[in-house]
């Protein structure tokens, strides 16, 4: 599939690092860095501005190293990019750490997952079948 892309960073286009790699990368692309302070948030923009098909998603996700090592990640995870968007692709990152975090021009902040999804047609009925979890929610199915 083919997405079509305008790219106004000074980075090279999202690309995925391995044959099987569900994502691509997304960098910031800032004139100056950003101090992220701890439980701050920023929505860093990227440079990019894709047209994705209708019936597609680009799903903004946090990079597990980032999250891992540095306690950053994306703050609406995932960040949904609709098919009828045009705007510049924008992360918005939030530090759960307890220190500054410096974002620095092309710091790779996020990566991108290109989805297809479904529309729903909603159905009113007066009852819904019967499963063996019922009612049961937040936890209900675990034994642990």
């Amino acid at each position: 599939m083919q997405i079509k892309i305008i790219n106004k960073s000074s980075h090279d286009l999202p690309s995925y690092e391995t044959i099987a790699s569900a994502g691509m990368d997304l960098r910031a692309n800032i004139s100056e860095e950003i101090i992220l302070k701890p439980l701050a948030r920023v929505i860093v923009k990227t440079g990019l501005f894709i047209e994705l098909p209708i019936g597609y998603e680009a799903q903004v996700r946090p990079r597990s190293g980032l999250a891992a090592k540095k306690g950053v990640t994306v703050l609406n995870t995932p960040g949904t990019v609709d098919a009828d968007y045009r705007g510049e692709i924008g992360v918005i990152l939030v530090n759960l750490s307890s220190e500054e975090f410096i974002i620095e021009n092309g710091e790779r902040i996020a990566q991108l997952v290109i989805a297809k999804h479904e529309r729903a047609e909603w159905k009113q009925v007066g009852e819904l079948s019967e499963t063996s979890r019922g009612e049961g929610g937040f936890g209900s199915t675990g034994t642990k």
